[in-house]
């Protein structure tokens, strides 16, 4: 099992807060393996860029009603009417290249469907890589997607470590459901 960092502010500054709190404690670093849910995370993750993390929090609802619990088909099926709606939803990160990239990911991830039943299926396939194999994977892939970005990304959803510490209490039930990474 890889080492957890010995530092991480997360776990420090997060806990009580009223929006990173229960980020913190219920959502970060824990498996996720449904599409709609990786395609939220990864959406979030893509519209944090250049952003603070709380601001996307914030937005995190209107996001969610915005691309319409972010399943894949219909995303995918967005049109200029969709996108012209999402440009101007104050709800949201209004930002071209990241709406544009949210649409594109969502119609790669049906081709996953087809070709391997699912993203969190195209995801064990390729595990384990190292974060800079991970990188160039999703660039070969996806839309919109650096190392920060692909980085958070996986680090969320259980397939990188460093989420939390090993003495945070939310690392020990993380644990126990035995996320990717540490496998």
């Amino acid at each position: 099992m890889p080492d957890q960092p010995a530092d991480n502010p997360y776990c420090d500054i997060a806990p009580g807060h009223p929006l990173h709190g229960p980020y913190h404690d219920r959502q970060y670093g824990f498996p996720v393996t449904d599409d709609a849910a990786l395609l939220e995370r990864l959406a979030l993750e893509i519209n944090q860029a250049g952003l603070s993390w709380q601001t996307i929090l914030q937005k995190k609802d209107g996001f969610h009603a915005a691309f319409q619990a972010f399943d894949p088909g219909t995303v995918a099926a967005y049109g200029q009417t969709d996108f012209d709606r999402l440009m101007a939803d104050p709800r949201i990160i209004r930002n071209r290249l990241k709406i544009n990239a949210v649409i594109k990911n969502a119609g790669r991830l049906l081709e996953i469907r087809d070709s391997h039943g699912g993203f969190d299926a195209w995801l064990k396939a390729h595990h384990p890589l190292t974060k800079d194999q991970w990188v160039k994977l999703f660039k070969a892939n996806f839309a919109f997607t650096g190392g920060e970005i692909v980085g958070e990304f996986l680090i969320s959803i259980g397939y990188l470590p460093g989420a939390h510490r090993r003495s945070c209490p939310v690392y020990a039930q993380i644990a126990k459901l035995n996320p990717p990474w540490m496998a």
